[in-house]
C-alpha cells in the first residue's frame, strides 16, 4: 500500500511525505490526496521520499510532471534517484524537441493566417477605394481639390531637393562607371544611350519611388494613425463624412499626379549629371550629347518610366493610407505601422518594377 503524510507551515510551505509502494496501482490514490490540498500551486512544497519502498516508471513520471506545475523540491530519493533522473532527462529532451517543432509549425500557421487576413483586408480596402474613385469621377464636386493640392505640395514640391540630390549622385555613379568601361573599347559616344535609357527607363522611376515611399508613405500613415488615435475618424463617420473620400482619395490623386512629374525632374537631373561626367572624362560636349540623345534614344523609354511611376504613386499612397487605418489606440502602434508602411511600399515598388521590366522586355518594348 501507499499513503502520504502532510505537514503545513506558517510560511506558506508544506512537506509531503510519501509512504509505501508507489506504482501504477496505488498512484491514483496518491494523486487524489495531493489534488485535495488547497492552494497547492501557491505553496513552496518539499516532497520527502525517504519512506518509499517501491517506485515504478509511472510514479516517477508523475513526480516529474509535478516539477513542471508546482514550486517544489524532492529529497531522499536514495536508490530511486537514478530512475527518476533517467525519466526526467528523457522527458526534458522530448519536450524541448516538441516545443521547437511546435513553435515552427505554429509560427508558420500564424504567419500564413495573418498574411491571409491582411491580404483580405487590403483587397477590401482597394475595392472600397476603387468604388469611391469612380464615384468621385462621376461627382467631381466630391473631389477635395484644395486638399489634393496641399498633398502635392507636401509630397512633391517639398521633396524636390532630396530627389535632385539623389538623382544627381546616381547619375554621376552610372556615368562614371560606364565611362571607365566604354573608354577601354573606344566606344565613348555610347555613354549617351547608356545613361539616358538607364535613367529614363529604370533608375529615375525606381529611385524616386523609393525616396517617396520612405518620405511620403510614412507621413500618410502617421497622419491618419494620429487621427485614429484621437478619434477624429470616428467623429467624421458620426457626422456622415466618408473617410475614404476625405482622407484617402486626395492623397492617392496627389501621388498619382506628382510622382510622374518628380520622375521627369529626376530624369533631367540624372541626365545632366551624366552629361557632366561625359564632358569631363570622355570629352563629349553638351551639344554632342544632346544631339546623340535626340537621334538615338527613343521617346518610349521616357514614357515607360513616366507610366510606371503612375502605378508606383497609386500603390505608395494606398499602402500609406491602409497602414494608417490599421493603427490601434496607443502611441507605440504609430511607430510600428509607419515602419511597416515604409517597408511594404518599398517592397511593392521594387516588385512592380521587376514585373514591368520582365513584361515590357518580353513584349519587345
Amino acid at each position: 500500500m501507499a499513503d502520504i503524510k502532510i505537514e503545513e507551515f506558517e510560511n506558506n510551505s508544506l512537506s509531503i511525505f510519501l509512504l509505501g509502494k508507489l506504482n501504477k496501482q496505488t498512484l491514483p490514490k496518491i494523486i487524489k490526496k495531493i489534488s485535495l490540498i488547497k492552494n497547492l500551486s501557491k505553496k513552496q512544497i518539499l516532497i520527502d521520499c525517504k519512506d518509499i519502498k517501491q517506485l515504478d516508471s509511472s510514479a516517477a513520471i508523475y513526480l516529474i510532471s509535478l516539477d513542471k506545475k508546482l514550486n517544489f523540491s524532492i529529497i531522499n530519493l536514495n536508490k530511486f534517484e537514478k530512475l527518476y533522473n533517467h525519466y526526467k532527462k528523457y522527458y526534458q529532451e522530448k519536450d524541448t524537441n516538441l516545443k521547437s517543432k511546435n513553435n515552427f509549425i505554429i509560427n508558420l500557421g500564424k504567419s500564413s493566417y495573418t498574411f491571409y487576413l491582411e491580404l483580405k483586408e487590403f483587397i477590401y480596402f482597394f475595392g472600397k477605394i476603387s468604388y469611391f474613385f469612380i464615384y468621385s469621377l462621376m461627382n467631381p464636386k466630391k473631389i477635395r481639390f484644395k486638399a489634393m493640392l496641399k498633398y502635392i505640395d507636401s509630397s512633391a514640391i517639398n521633396a524636390m531637393g532630396i530627389i535632385a540630390l539623389t538623382s544627381f549622385l546616381v547619375g554621376i555613379v552610372i556615368a562614371y562607371q560606364g565611362a571607365v568601361q566604354l573608354e577601354k573599347f573606344g566606344a565613348n559616344i555610347f555613354i549617351v544611350e547608356m545613361i539616358c535609357i538607364t535613367m529614363f527607363r529604370e533608375i529615375a522611376p525606381l529611385v524616386t519611388a523609393i525616396v517617396i515611399a520612405g518620405r511620403t508613405a510614412s507621413s500618410y500613415t502617421a497622419e491618419i494613425g494620429a487621427m485614429k488615435i484621437t478619434d477624429e475618424i470616428d467623429a467624421m463617420k458620426t457626422m456622415g463624412f466618408e473617410p475614404t473620400i476625405f482622407l484617402t482619395l486626395p492623397r492617392v490623386f496627389a501621388l498619382f499626379i506628382s510622382l510622374p512629374l518628380l520622375v521627369f525632374f529626376a530624369d533631367i537631373i540624372g541626365v545632366f549629371a551624366g552629361m557632366l561626367i561625359a564632358n569631363l572624362d570622355l570629352n563629349i560636349t553638351f551639344l554632342e550629347f544632346i544631339n546623340r540623345m535626340y537621334a538615338e534614344v527613343p521617346l518610349k523609354h521616357l514614357l515607360i518610366g513616366i507610366i510606371k511611376s503612375m502605378f508606383f504613386g497609386i500603390f505608395i499612397a494606398l499602402i500609406g493610407c491602409y497602414r494608417g487605418f490599421q493603427v490601434q489606440n496607443n502611441t507605440t502602434s504609430i511607430g510600428k505601422y509607419t515602419t511597416i508602411s515604409v517597408v511594404s511600399a518599398i517592397f511593392v515598388v521594387i516588385a512592380f518594377n521587376a514585373l514591368f521590366s520582365v513584361v515590357l522586355t518580353e513584349s519587345g518594348l
